[in-house]
C-alpha cells in the first residue's frame, strides 16, 4: 500500500521532471531548496547551492543549451520521516545549438518537507546509466 507521503513525493518529483523536460527554468528551480546540493557525473565537483546550479545552467543556455524532453521510469520512493528519497531512471534529449544528444542516466533526488508542508528537493545526484554487456 502506498502512503500519502509517497504519493506527495511522487507528485513533487513528477512536477520537477516535467519542468526540466519542458525547459521551464523558473518552475524547475522552484522545486529545489536554496541550500540544495548537486552532484552530476558530467560536472566536476559538487554544486553547493541552487544559485550555483542556476549560474551553471545560465552558462549552458548561453552556449545554446535546451532540454528537449525527459522521461522518468523505474521510480521508487522511500520515506523516512520528513525526508524522502526518490530514485529513477531518466532518458533525456538535450540540444546544444544544433547538436542534439540523448542520454540515459540514473538519478537520486532527496526531498524534505519545508515549513509550508511542501516537498522540496535538497539534493540531486545524477550518474550515467550502466550499459548492459552485449
Amino acid at each position: 500500500m502506498v502512503s500519502v507521503q509517497e504519493l506527495e513525493v511522487h507528485e513533487a518529483a513528477q512536477k520537477l521532471v516535467a519542468a526540466f523536460g519542458s525547459h521551464d527554468t523558473e518552475r524547475y528551480f522552484q522545486a529545489f531548496a536554496p541550500d540544495a546540493t548537486f552532484v552530476f557525473h558530467n560536472v566536476p565537483g559538487r554544486l553547493e547551492s541552487r544559485a550555483a546550479y542556476r549560474a551553471l545552467w545560465k552558462d549552458w543556455e548561453a552556449e545554446g543549451f535546451t532540454v528537449v524532453a525527459c522521461e522518468s521510469s523505474d521510480q521508487h520512493v522511500q520515506c523516512v520521516g520528513d525526508v524522502a528519497i526518490f530514485v529513477h531512471c531518466v532518458s533525456t534529449r538535450i540540444r546544444f545549438g544544433t547538436q542534439e544528444t540523448h542520454s540515459r542516466e540514473r538519478e537520486t533526488i532527496v526531498f524534505k518537507r519545508d515549513g509550508s508542508n511542501r516537498w522540496l528537493a535538497v539534493h540531486e545526484h545524477l550518474s550515467a546509466a550502466v550499459q548492459p554487456d552485449s
